[in-house]
């Protein structure tokens, strides 16, 4: 929840400016607060840029004022859609449950959900954190058939590293990828979890993104704080 309409734009300009200028390696999706989607989704028509929102309603339409709908963001061109950020969870009370029907919803209107999940300090610190993550995945979103399931992107955010500046290490973010890849080819097989996108959030930075990336199962990052100056985003974007 940053940036007013005219900050949004200028960032969105930077960022657009600066994929003019280089050739990535990696797909970029911006995911801005809902009243900016459509202009993010103007700037998408003109560039390699993608879109997604932050969040959707589990309902299909009708009287839940406020809430936005999978329609809503199929009927302007949105690619993509978080489910279950850790901050949905912990201040708005989002359930596994409540997740897949948002997982569902997503996929028939055609936008790929990127699929949260991870543990808070005392979750690691009990060494439950695997568990903990195992049922984020099976309640989530492992009751999708493999067609379905194909279209998902996970994304593993320790909650302990998520804004504190603390970041998991190299190897605690490989381990806990592999990890999830590893349920992914229990849930399915070898084939699906070879080709699922498993990005990592959690103060994740221009400073630290290129050895973090580096790990054979992270494939990329949601990134948060550093995503609000174009420089910073696109150093970023630059470290595959």
């Amino acid at each position: 929840m940053n940036k007013t309409f005219e900050e949004a734009e200028e960032l969105l300009v930077e960022i657009a400016e600066g994929m003019e200028e280089k050739q990535f390696k990696c797909d970029i999706i911006v995911c801005p607060p809902s009243p900016y989607l459509e202009l993010a989704s103007d700037f998408a028509d003109e560039s390699d840029l993608m879109v997604g929102a932050q969040n959707v309603s589990n309902h299909k339409d009708g009287a839940y004022t406020g809430e936005i709908s999978a329609a809503m963001l199929e009927s302007i061109d949105i690619d993509h859609c978080i489910v279950g950020h850790s901050e949905r969870r912990k201040y708005f009370g989002e359930t596994e449950a409540v997740l897949s029907e948002k997982v569902n919803i997503l996929l028939d209107h055609d936008i790929r959900p990127i699929y949260c999940c991870g543990e808070l300090l005392e979750e690691r610190e009990s060494k439950v954190h695997f568990d903990v993550v195992k049922k984020q995945l099976q309640d989530g979103i492992f009751s999708l058939g493999e067609s379905e399931f194909d279209n998902v992107i996970i994304a593993y955010e320790p909650v302990w590293a998520i804004g504190t500046g603390v970041t998991a290490s190299p190897e605690q973010a490989q381990e806990m990828h592999a990890y999830i890849r590893g349920l992914v080819a229990e849930a399915y097989n070898k084939k699906v979890a070879e080709n699922t996108t498993i990005l990592y959030g959690g103060s994740c930075n221009a400073k630290n993104a290129k050895e973090l990336f580096a790990n054979p199962d992270v494939d990329g990052g949601l990134i948060g704080g550093a995503s609000l100056k174009a420089d910073d985003f696109l150093k970023i974007a630059d470290s595959f």
